[in-house]
């Protein structure tokens, strides 16, 4: 189904009305193509983004995006295009505003959620009080299934039950098994640690608890995107640490997992599409305040000296992701000590593009190999 909504209207729901002046208009007229074949970009509306990938083509109009030998996908590209076009360089609107934007987009460009036998929200104890979550259930008559802990993205400051739902349920349906997505405390009003004792706290709980929600507590995976993806690979590092059972294994998708910025997918992509540089620089600045040590590996999983003992891991990146090159060295490192690892980068995508199966089909093909990756690893 297209949407069939102009970005006049849109546009003020997903920025405030001072941010929005001259909306896609004044994009149009002052866009510099650095990144295209030719100088001057197509004009871009919302509806844009719901196009089949031939119609895509033909609004681009040959001003394909490419860095080396990667090509962005048409429809990733007008995506964020789009969402390049009504921000503000420089501007963050409100928290709450901000939280809105990124459950807006969602709802637009995001299949909706499969249905399924059981969808329930539950809360699970944890160090500071307790933690929102929600189980999805593909099977009403098995007695116990493997279990998945799902960690949203968002920068530690966005995302919630709600941007992830559709994401979840797939997973839940495809890949068999029960999915828990956990609701962690959000920065700023939380600053590291407090999203990843969430995290350890929800993955401890499922281990010792699960059954009590028809999860089999010897098959449990971890799995995220984005900040998500950090907090998996924390909750797998700090478990073996600890000594405790590790995950039987980790899907980390386009993962944040080294705070220093510094790989060359940084540096070449510092303007990209939905994360440029300026704004992974406030979602960390908000995250970890003034005094935390990013070479933490609760911060920079990177950055840990011992991973040997990690549970099998699939890692998935996208080409035209600043965190493309630190999810590609996380794979290297675990594979140098041992680990068995799928790495997969779709190399025409953008950050995100897992949660916009309506406006970018291929997330839709990414969830697929995912959930097939934890069904298979889960039932082994």
């Amino acid at each position: 189904m297209r949407l069939r909504l102009a970005v006049e209207v849109m546009a003020p729901i997903l920025l405030p009305a001072r941010a929005v002046v001259g909306g896609l208009e004044q994009y149009n007229a002052r866009r510099r193509n650095v990144m295209t074949d030719q100088a001057t970009p197509p004009k871009l509306e919302l509806s844009h983004t719901a196009l089949s990938e031939d119609e895509a083509l033909r609004i681009l109009d040959g001003h394909r995006i490419r860095r080396g030998s990667r090509v962005m996908d048409p429809k990733a590209q007008i995506v964020g295009e789009f969402v390049k076009s009504v921000r503000v360089p420089g501007y963050f609107p409100p928290l709450p505003e901000l939280r809105q934007q990124l459950r807006t987009m969602v709802t637009l460009m995001d299949e909706p959620a499969p249905a399924l036998p059981r969808i329930e929200d539950i809360r699970i104890p944890g160090a500071a009080g307790e933690i929102p979550a929600r189980v999805y259930a593909p099977h009403t008559t098995r007695a116990l299934s493997p279990a998945v802990a799902y960690f949203h993205g968002g920068g530690w400051v966005q995302g919630d039950l709600e941007t992830h739902h559709g994401l979840c349920a797939r997973l839940a349906l495809h890949g068999d098994a029960l999915v828990v997505a956990i609701d962690y405390r959000l920065a700023p009003e939380h600053k590291f640690p407090a999203g990843v004792e969430d995290a350890f706290a929800a993955y401890r709980w499922l281990r010792a608890h699960g059954r009590e929600l028809g999860a089999d507590t010897t098959r449990v995976a971890v799995a995220g995107d984005s900040a998500g993806g950090n907090l998996s690979a924390v909750v797998s590092q700090l478990a073996a640490s600890a000594g405790l059972p590790v995950p039987t294994c980790q899907v980390l998708i386009y993962p944040a997992l080294d705070a220093s910025l510094d790989t060359e997918s940084h540096r070449e992509l510092a303007d990209a599409h939905v994360i440029p540089r300026e704004r992974i620089v406030w979602y960390m600045a908000q995250y970890l305040g003034a005094d935390a040590d990013t070479v933490d590996p609760r911060v920079s999983p990177l950055r840990a000296k011992r991973l040997a003992g990690q549970p099998p891991t699939m890692i998935v990146t996208a080409g035209f992701d600043p965190l493309r090159d630190e999810g590609h060295a996380y794979a290297e490192a675990l594979r140098r000590a041992g680990v068995d690892v799928v790495y997969r980068e779709y190399p025409g995508q953008i950050h995100a593009f897992v949660s916009l199966t309506k406006a970018i089909p291929q997330g839709l093909t990414c969830t697929l190999e995912v959930a097939e990756y934890l069904r298979k690893r889960l039932s082994a």
